[in-house]
């Protein structure tokens, strides 16, 4: 097992724990979970962080802060001690039952719409003559024109891995996906709360 210390820079959209993590939408996106079959996590008790932790793959890295990093690593650590696990000091995590790795991966897309508007310059021909309402009900009576709009937005996929460092591998990795924003959130809760969220469906002690 290679030496467990933490790279100084990573790569990362600047909203990673944000979105993703941070979870602004009023409704955060469920995580996708999935784990090794049979394997004993009641034999865990001790996790500590890989220090592969905080890379990124995709489109639009930047350099992930020291304060953004302590925020994400915090929620996770939160999450898990609430779950009633213990949290290795990185130079002790040659002792973890687990390692703790998030990563980000991001893709820019395209979102295209297509919706019906009146067509400008539009004569009510006999309907205006016979109500000066009928622009607002006789929609259907009115020609129109095929309206078209295109949004550029990056997707981000947060994942989180469980990996056991005897086996070399994840046993558990919880997934989520959402829209990032070109905006930083620093309220620690929000954090706290996406994390709780990811680690939903991961065994308690």
């Amino acid at each position: 097992m290679p030496k467990v210390t933490r790279s100084k820079l990573k790569i990362l959209m600047p909203l990673v724990a944000l979105v993703v993590l941070a979870a602004c939408a009023s409704s955060p996106p469920q995580p996708e979970v999935d784990f090794k079959p049979g394997y004993d996590f009641k034999a865990v008790s001790k996790i500590a962080f890989y220090d592969e932790s905080g890379l990124v793959s995709g489109d639009n890295p930047i350099l992930l802060s020291d304060m953004e990093r302590e925020r994400i690593d915090l929620a996770l650590e939160t999450a898990l001690r609430n779950k009633g696990y213990q949290i290795l000091d990185p130079k002790d995590a040659g002792q973890a039952d687990l390692l703790i790795s998030w990563h980000l991966a991001t893709a820019d897309k395209t979102d295209v719409r297509s919706y019906e508007t009146p067509a400008m310059g539009a004569s009510f021909g006999r309907y205006g003559y016979y109500n000066r309402y009928s622009m607002y009900n006789c929609w259907a009576c009115m020609p129109t024109q095929t309206q078209v709009s295109v949004r550029n937005y990056t997707e981000g996929t947060f994942v989180v891995d469980m990996i056991d460092p005897k086996l070399r591998r994840s046993v558990w990795r919880s997934t989520i996906e959402s829209r990032l924003k070109d905006k930083n959130n620093r309220d620690q809760n929000k954090y706290n709360a996406a994390a709780e969220n990811i680690f939903a469906a991961f065994p308690a002690r």
